[in-house]
């Protein structure tokens, strides 16, 4: 059975994974970003196999209205207990809520899940002037 443990942390916002598969929390009053300030969506990833796991890592953000906004995502592999902590940024340019998600996939190409989900909500601002 493959499994993945992911800790997602979206500076300044902190997400992590633990618990048997997968479970998130997010690090209260830190879910506010600031318009034009890049932000980097991080996730540490570990290959709990003793055998070789290739992966897809995708990160999206959606808008208020569900549109995605943002995609990115990296492939790799990962040695037998090997961690990485694999990372991509997006700056906000309109204040508003979104929603940011990532995923562990098998490959772009193959969309079977590694590990549950993660995702947060986040708020971004207007710099105060």
């Amino acid at each position: 059975m493959k499994y993945l443990v992911l800790l997602l942390l979206l500076s300044p916002s902190l997400v992590f994974a633990d618990s048997g598969n997968i479970s998130a929390q997010i690090t209260p009053n830190s879910n506010v970003l600031i318009t034009g300030n890049q932000i980097m969506i991080t996730a540490d990833i570990t290959n709990n196999q003793n055998t070789q796991q290739p992966f897809a890592y995708l990160t999206q953000v959606k808008n208020h209205d569900q549109v995605v906004i943002s995609l990115s995502w990296l492939t790799g592999s990962l040695s037998p207990r090997q961690s990485f902590s694999p990372a991509q940024s997006w700056t906000p340019t309109i204040s508003g809520v979104y929603a940011v998600e990532i995923f562990v996939w098998q490959s772009i190409d193959n969309p079977d899940a590694l590990s549950p989900p993660l995702s947060m909500i986040v708020t971004v601002k207007d710099p105060i002037r």
